[in-house]
C-alpha cells in the first residue's frame, strides 16, 4: 500500500489530496484510494493525519473489503509517533483476529521487526504462514512476503532453517541469498573501514533493491472487462447502442473466456479480470468527458479498474469458484469449456 515514488519527486500532502477527491467520484474503489492517501500522508509526516483517515475507513457505514489491513497500517502508523500501547492493543486484535489476507500478517510482524520485537515478530510471521500456506499449492507473491519476511527475522535470531525458511530461499530469485541479504552481520560491515567489505555489502544491497523494484514494477494484468447479468441488463437499457457489444449476457461470458484463452496462447503475461458496475462506468465517461454510450470507452474502463487495483487474477486458483459469480468451480464451470 506503501506509493514507490520517490519522495523527493512527489508533493505527498497534494497527492493525498488528490486521491481523496478521487475517492469521492469512484465511491466503489474509495477503500483503496483512501490507502494510497494515507499512505502519501505518512510519508509527508503527518501521521496524525493518516491515522484520522484510517479511522474514517474503520468507522464507515458500508463496511470494508478488508478491515483487518486497515487496522494493521493504522496500528503501524500509531507506533511510529508515539502510540504504542494503542499500537499494540491492535496487532494483538489483528493476530487474534487471523485475517486470511497475507498483508496484515506482514504489516504488525513488521511493525514488531522495526522495534526490535523480534520474538514477536518471528511468532506472528509463522502464525500467519500456519493459516495461510496451503500444501502442494505455490504461494502467492504475498505470501512470499510472508515467507521472506520470517526467513529474515528468523536469521536475525540465530535461529536454524526449517522447511518453511527451505520454501523461501527456492522462491528467492535474486542473484544474492536470502541467507546474505538476512545476515546480522551485514548491520556491522556497514560501520567497516575495510572498502572490501563495504563494496561488497553495496552489492547486496542493489541486489536487494533491484529485487524489490522488479516485484513492484510488476504490470498490472491484461485485464477484460466483465459484467453481472443485472449490471450488463441496466447498462444496455440504459445506452442500447452497446447491445451491439453485448448480445446477451451468457454470450458476454464466453466471449471473455475465449478471449482469456487466446491471449494466455499467445504468451501474454498477468491475465485478469474486472469486474464493472453502470454508476462507476458513467463516473469514468464523465471524467473523460464522453458519452457511456460510447463502446471505445470500455477497454479504456477496463485499464483504469485494474490500474487502480481491481483486477482479479485469470485463471483462478485450483479448487477456486469461477470468475463468473456462479458459485459454482471453476474447473467445473468456464473452465471446464474447451
Amino acid at each position: 500500500m506503501r506509493p514507490d515514488t520517490p519522495a523527493e519527486n512527489v508533493d505527498h500532502t497534494a497527492e493525498a489530496a488528490r486521491l481523496e477527491r478521487t475517492a469521492g467520484l469512484y465511491p466503489e474503489d474509495a477503500e483503496a484510494l483512501l490507502l494510497q492517501a494515507a499512505a502519501h500522508l505518512e510519508l509527508a509526516g503527518d501521521r496524525p493525519a493518516a491515522t484520522a483517515l484510517y479511522d474514517s475507513l474503520l468507522a464507515s457505514p458500508t463496511g470494508l473489503e478488508n478491515p483487518f489491513l486497515v487496522r494493521a497500517l493504522k496500528a503501524s502508523n500509531l507506533w511510529e509517533y508515539g502510540h504504542e500501547a494503542e499500537a499494540r492493543a491492535i496487532i494483538q486484535g489483528v493476530r487474534a483476529a487471523a485475517p486470511r489476507d497475507p498483508a496484515p500478517w506482514v504489516i504488525v510482524a513488521e511493525a514488531l521487526e522495526s522495534h526490535d520485537e523480534l520474538e514477536a515478530a518471528q511468532e506472528t510471521f509463522t502464525e500467519g504462514a500456519r493459516l495461510l500456506l496451503v500444501e502442494g499449492t505455490p504461494p502467492s507473491h504475498s505470501l512470499q512476503s510472508l515467507l521472506f519476511g520470517r526467513h529474515r527475522v528468523r536469521r536475525m535470531l540465530g535461529m536454524g532453517h526449517d522447511e518453511w525458511d527451505m520454501l523461501a530461499d527456492t522462491l528467492h530469485t535474486s542473484p544474492v541469498s536470502l541467507d546474505e541479504l538476512h545476515d546480522p552481520k551485514r548491520v556491522w560491515s556497514l560501520g567497516s573501514d575495510n572498502p572490501a567489505e563495504l563494496a561488497a555489502e553495496i552489492s547486496r544491497l542493489h541486489a536487494e533493491l533491484g529485487a524489490y523494484r522488479q516485484a513492484l514494477s510488476r504490470p498490472f494484468p491484461v485485464a477484460v472487462l466483465h459484467w453481472s447479468a443485472p449490471e450488463l441488463a441496466e447498462l444496455v437499457q440504459a445506452y442500447p447502442t452497446l447491445a451491439d457489444e453485448y448480445p446477451s449476457h451468457e454470450e458476454h461470458l464466453a466471449t471473455i473466456e475465449a478471449s482469456l484463452r487466446e491471449l494466455a496462447a499467445s504468451g501474454t503475461p498477468n491475465l485478469g479480470i474486472v469486474t464493472g458496475t453502470v454508476p462507476s462506468y458513467e463516473a469514468f465517461a464523465a471524467s473523460e468527458s464522453a458519452s457511456p454510450a460510447d463502446a471505445t470507452l470500455l477497454p479504456q474502463y477496463a485499464t483504469t479498474l485494474a490500474a487502480r487495483g481491481r483486477a482479479v487474477a485469470w485463471p483462478p486458483p485450483r479448487g477456486a469458484s469461477c470468475w463468473c459469480g456462479s458459485g459454482r468451480g471453476y474447473a467445473e464451470c468456464h473452465g471446464a469449456r474447451g
